[in-house]
């Protein structure tokens, strides 16, 4: 029987390797790289082609989110598992939106991982039990036409995503730049661009922004200019 490949998309060590030995106890999948980044696991993920990448949210340089939106751009054959200590709406709902095929909790077994893995490459979706609820009860209320709608937000472009978390991050625009392989003064019009797209005019509102949309954790302390 064919085993799964699988990309672990995690940035502490040591959770990867207990992933990793979860996976290798099962027998049904092969572990075709591990990525610390954000930006490792959309560039390993087109290298590679895995059938499911198991994602975590908080992942530095490039967070769950957008690295998730880049990796189904590219690769549109391959799934993608959410692993997460956040089951908050507005990150499953962020998830779905950019096109995960599932989504579990770290407090989850390992033999839900198991499953949820060989579930989405065989094509189908996997959330939490709780979560599939709450999705569930979310999709009736907007049937029902209980679902408020606002104004709906200018979306952010990739690089714009990828500047927001750097400087939510505490990176300066030189560091910025060198990180993006891009010049300081279009770093200082992508800032302008994220200050009026969000509404946001200073360097701490953007951190703000970040921390209460999930782009980055509220643990990482960022530096104003």
């Amino acid at each position: 029987m064919k085993r799964i490949t699988v990309l672990l998309a995690e940035d502490h060590a040591i959770v990867r390797e207990g992933l990793r030995s979860l996976l290798d106890f099962d027998g049904g999948f092969e572990i075709v790289g591990e990525a610390a980044t954000g930006r490792q696991a959309v560039e390993m993920a087109k290298k590679l082609t895995p059938a499911v990448v198991v994602m975590d949210i908080a992942m530095p340089l490039l967070n769950g989110f957008e690295a998730t939106r880049q990796i189904l751009l590219a690769e549109p054959g391959t799934k993608v598992l959410v692993l997460s200590a956040h089951s908050d709406d507005e990150y499953v709902s962020h998830m779905v939106a950019v096109g995960a095929s599932g989504y579990l909790v770290k407090q989850n077994s390992g033999q839900a991982l198991v499953g949820a893995i060989k579930h989405i490459a065989a094509g189908h979706t996997y959330f939490s039990p709780s979560i599939a609820k709450r999705l569930g009860d979310a999709e009736r209320r907007s049937r029902e036409g209980g679902a408020v709608r606002g104004k709906p937000a200018r979306p952010l472009t990739a690089r714009e995503a990828e500047v927001l978390q750097l400087v939510a991050e505490g990176a300066a625009n030189k560091q910025v730049a060198a990180e993006l392989g891009i010049s300081t003064k279009t770093v200082e019009k992508h800032r302008q661009q994220l200050m009026d797209k969000l509404n946001i005019h200073d360097t701490a509102g953007l951190t703000r922004h970040a921390i209460a949309t999930g782009v980055i954790e509220n643990s990482i302390q960022a530096t104003n200019d």
